[in-house]
């Protein structure tokens, strides 16, 4: 049986102390991720990562710095399936194109509520925190998204200074 994935877009917006935006999911505690969400038909991946971004948490002063063109397959655990299909969804999992933003605005500007709210806090915080703080199941894509990113971000503020 073939499986599932949805193509998904994924968000990591840094600031000018390399720390990242956090969203913590509604209702759950201590359930910390990077924005994220589903490609629409016809919308490129940077087009879906800044509608994602704006729809989840309001922010619209970014600066693009990358996007990755391969995305970072994961598989959902069997409670989140068994959930999903009892709603009539059939995915097994996700694939996650990554794109990376610099935060040229003011936390003023941070609106959790634009939309449907998918967080009920935010935070400013390192990879480090994310990968200790991520669903056991993706732990494995923040560090490899981690790994490709940190870099980018260091040369990009090193370079801004």
């Amino acid at each position: 049986m073939n499986k599932i994935y949805r193509p998904c877009a994924g968000i990591v917006v840094f600031n000018n102390d390399g720390l990242l935006f956090l969203g913590n999911r509604v209702g759950i505690e201590n359930s910390w991720q990077f924005p994220q969400g589903g490609i629409e038909k016809n919308e490129t991946i940077l087009e879906a990562a800044k509608r994602e971004l704006f729809e989840e948490t309001g922010i619209k002063s970014v600066i693009h710095i990358h996007t990755e063109d391969v995305p970072i397959r994961y598989e959902f655990n069997e409670k989140i399936k068994s959930n999903f299909r009892k709603k009539g969804i059939f995915n097994d999992g996700q694939e996650i194109y990554f794109s990376l933003f610099y935060f040229n605005g003011s936390d003023s500007e941070i609106n959790l509520k634009v939309f449907e709210q998918e967080f009920d806090k935010y935070k400013w915080d390192t990879f480090d925190f994310a990968i200790n703080n991520i669903i056991d199941f993706k732990k494995d894509v923040y560090l490899r998204i981690a790994k490709k990113f940190m870099p980018i971000i260091e040369q990009y503020l090193e370079a801004k200074s």
